[in-house]
């Protein structure tokens, strides 16, 4: 009898390994077709405003970062709803605080009294490798994943963001106007730094630091791309 238990025992099938999950596909940004618009840098503008936070706050400064650089297509077909687009931003010229862009605001929150040391310590602080890491990874790069129909003239964009080489999803609502050979795209949304893998910055055990929510805004113009010298729409 023993030996017919060790023998039993001998011949049960090993337990099954656990059947892992399939990884989940990464996400494909949306194929581009129909007419192309190419955006115009110098008739753009990205603007990011970032707020002070810890009990240390007030020795600090809310900022306006921006870029005046983004570059890149919108491709627009009949059913704009099946529109794409890939936007690149370089770090490397984001600007800090200029004093024109502090003053549009016309909010207490941005007072014009930043000093130059400041604006260039801020500065350093985003492009260095704790934070944007501009050396290593010189730009951001937003490309459309779909896009989904909301009120007056309004889609949901959910976009696949690349910083510092790593992708992250996040949704923005986007306003669109086509004029006379132009797009322009417009809107505003809070996004967390955390949300794009990025540790706000912190200073003296967290008495003195930046918030991680930013509150982000943009226009875009972009006009149809020409072939063989005449706009194509």
């Amino acid at each position: 009898m023993l030996a017919a238990a060790l023998g039993g025992c001998a011949l049960r099938p090993p337990p099954a390994p656990p059947v892992s999950a399939p990884a989940a596909a990464a996400p494909r940004p949306a194929p581009h077709v129909g007419t192309p618009y190419d955006i115009v840098p110098q008739e753009s503008l990205l603007l990011v405003r970032v707020y002070r936070g810890g009990t240390l706050a007030s020795a600090g400064h809310n900022h306006v970062i921006a870029s005046h650089d983004l570059s890149g297509s919108v491709y627009v077909p009949g059913d704009v709803l099946r529109s794409s687009f890939e936007v690149h931003l370089p770090v490397s010229t984001l600007t800090v605080d200029e004093a024109a862009l502090r003053a549009a605001e016309a909010s207490a929150d941005f007072p014009p009294d930043v000093s130059e040391g400041a604006k260039e310590g801020t500065r350093h602080n985003m492009l260095g490798a704790a934070l944007l890491d501009a050396q290593q990874h010189p730009e951001i790069v937003l490309e459309a994943l779909d896009l989904t129909a909301a009120d007056g003239g309004v889609v949901l964009a959910r976009i696949l963001c690349e910083v510092r080489g790593a992708q992250h999803m996040i949704s923005v609502p986007v306003r669109y106007q086509r004029g006379a050979g132009t797009l322009t795209l417009s809107g505003e949304t809070r996004l967390r730094q955390s949300d794009l893998g990025l540790t706000p910055f912190s200073a003296m055990l967290g008495a003195l630091q930046v918030q991680d929510e930013m509150r982000i805004s943009f226009r875009i113009l972009a006009r149809a791309a020409r072939v063989g010298g005449t706009a194509r729409e």
